[in-house]
């Protein structure tokens, strides 16, 4: 038995201190004793000094009588520190990995690695997702899944846990973006650092040309061409051709793909869509000079550095496998058919009951990268968990459902939607209002898919954590408040799952453009399929 020290972050928030001593209890086997003069904490343990190091989360050092290491996750988060400022490339090399001085961060740091490599709406940290999986208990070796996986944090993850990470999302994009930060963890940084070279003097040589027609542009979809060319100023539009041509070229696909996503997270800033406006919503600038090329350079700068910094630090690592499939949460069970019954962990962040149009904020990166046709966005937008837009025949048909079909969802769902549905009852509200007792329906029928095909892909007593906001509407004039967590927790509790403690989550201010849109509550919520002898 080994005693060791840990220094546990100073800035973290009290939930994360929660889940720090948690997670360095399930790796030690070992209560954690609190030092009442520091930030330390004490384990006396069989674990080895090292895998406390490779594993923890919100840990900065772990130290004992004859060793002390910096925690692998603070060394990635201080690599940012390293790519401030534009730093030179070869400089960059020489510097890492660390030997004596490490800047360590003094604030959260989320964009390490490739973790920030493209703008995304949700409030999904790295570092919660890592102290999820080790709270679980799972092993190097063991099955992550997020069957709402968004941008791809939960893969990432895993995958850096040594873990094959399983992921779903109905957004092409997202999707993407997931696929590439995967890609990229292991991705020669050689090739990368050559390739980024060649599209930079390529993208600047363009500067000395003048392109008068559109080549890329023309082999995507009619409608796609003349929904872009609604959407872009004429130059910004044939400039942003030139680079996606330039693209084209590059043949190691980690750096191709990097430079697409470079191209898509750079859409929204040059195009006529309103500044910080979920909704596509056009505001011409003509008084305001873009340039695409410079706006592309400097996000391909920023990610190129931080992401070479990760694998200067990380050193050269295996694939691990990953798998994020463009598909629908309500049918994880099907599409994770090889295995059910063996996910260790499912950690994911729902979309909230109403809350944001995911779809619709990514409408031209989703045409201008050819993800996905505009005729088929309205489509599978209404497909979307949370989705805000309903017909009338929809509307009567969920409203129907939960009428006739009412053991399937618990009674304080029940509860809620008819509160909702008496208060705004002749009193003359907008179409929004009056369709939202139809979309809770309709969500929480939803969750209770995803929760069920959930079940059936959990191992007997593994656990499913669940990252959900709550929110509120006006009905009648009087505020109500859609308490997300619990009537899932509800759900959760019918479909057998047995419920663990929750955890109440301070919500951080946002570091994305959709910071005004966000939830004010959120709650981490934790189940657990049981085992059955």
């Amino acid at each position: 038995m080994t005693q060791i020290r840990c220094k546990i972050k100073d800035y973290i928030q009290p939930f994360e201190r929660i889940l720090a001593v948690q997670e360095l209890a399930i790796i030690a086997d070992a209560e954690p004793i609190k030092n009442p003069n520091n930030s330390e904490f004490t384990v006396v343990t069989n674990t080895r000094i090292s895998s406390l190091a490779e594993r923890l989360a919100y840990w900065e050092t772990v130290t004992s009588k004859s060793s002390s290491f910096t925690t692998v996750q603070s060394l990635r988060e201080a690599t940012v520190n390293v790519v401030r400022n534009g730093i030179d490339l070869d400089f960059l090399k020489s510097s890492l990995p660390f030997t004596d001085q490490i800047p360590l961060p003094n604030r959260r740091c989320l964009r390490y690695g490739t973790h920030g490599i493209h703008e995304y709406r949700g409030k999904f940290f790295p570092q919660l997702v890592r102290s999820l999986v080790n709270i679980s208990g799972t092993q190097t070796g063991g099955i992550v899944a997020d069957p709402m996986s968004g941008s791809g944090t939960t893969i990432v993850e895993a995958n850096l846990l040594g873990c094959t990470g399983l992921g779903i999302d109905m957004n092409p994009l997202s999707v993407f973006i997931g696929n590439t930060k995967c890609e990229l963890l292991c991705a020669d940084p050689k090739k990368l650092k050559s390739e980024y070279l060649n599209v930079r003097d390529s993208v600047l040589e363009s500067e000395d040309r003048s392109q008068s027609q559109f080549i890329y542009l023309s082999t995507l979809p009619p409608e796609d061409q003349d929904y872009l060319k609604n959407w872009f100023g004429h130059e910004v539009l044939l400039g942003l051709d030139e680079i996606a041509q330039i693209i084209e070229t590059v043949r190691y696909k980690p750096a191709k793909n990097l430079m697409w996503v470079a191209l898509s997270n750079i859409l929204r800033s040059v195009s006529w869509q309103k500044d910080d406006d979920l909704r596509v919503r056009k505001e011409v600038r003509l008084d305001v000079e873009v340039d695409p090329k410079k706006e592309f350079l400097e996000e391909l700068a920023r990610s190129i550095r931080a992401i070479l910094a990760f694998l200067y630090q990380n050193g050269s690592k295996k694939q691990i496998e990953h798998t994020i499939k463009n598909g629908d949460a309500r049918e994880c069970a099907g599409l994770w058919e090889k295995q059910k019954g063996k996910v260790d962990v499912v950690v994911t962040s729902p979309p909230y009951a109403t809350a944001l149009p995911y779809l619709d904020t990514d409408r031209l990166s989703l045409s201008y990268l050819g993800l996905l046709p505009r005729p088929k966005h309205r489509y599978r937008d209404h497909l979307m968990i949370g989705n805000r837009e309903v017909t009338e025949k929809l509307r009567s048909d969920y409203l129907h459902r939960l009428k006739e079909n009412s053991i399937e969802l618990p009674n304080s769902v029940h509860k809620l939607v008819r509160k909702i549905e008496n208060l705004n009852r002749d009193t003359g509200v907008g179409f929004r209002r009056r369709n939202l007792p139809a979309l809770l329906a309709k969500y929480f029928f939803d969750m209770r898919d995803v929760l069920s095909g959930v079940f059936t892909v959990l191992k007997p007593g593994g656990k499913a954590f669940f990252v959900v906001g709550n929110n509120h509407t006006i009905a009648g004039g009087q505020r109500v408040d859609i308490c997300t967590a619990d009537l899932i927790t509800d759900i959760a509790a019918m479909l057998n799952f047995k419920i663990n403690d929750s955890i109440s989550m301070e919500m951080l201010i946002s570091r994305d453009i959709f910071k005004n849109n966000t939830s004010a509550s959120e709650r981490i919520l934790e189940y657990q399929k049981p085992v059955y002898k």
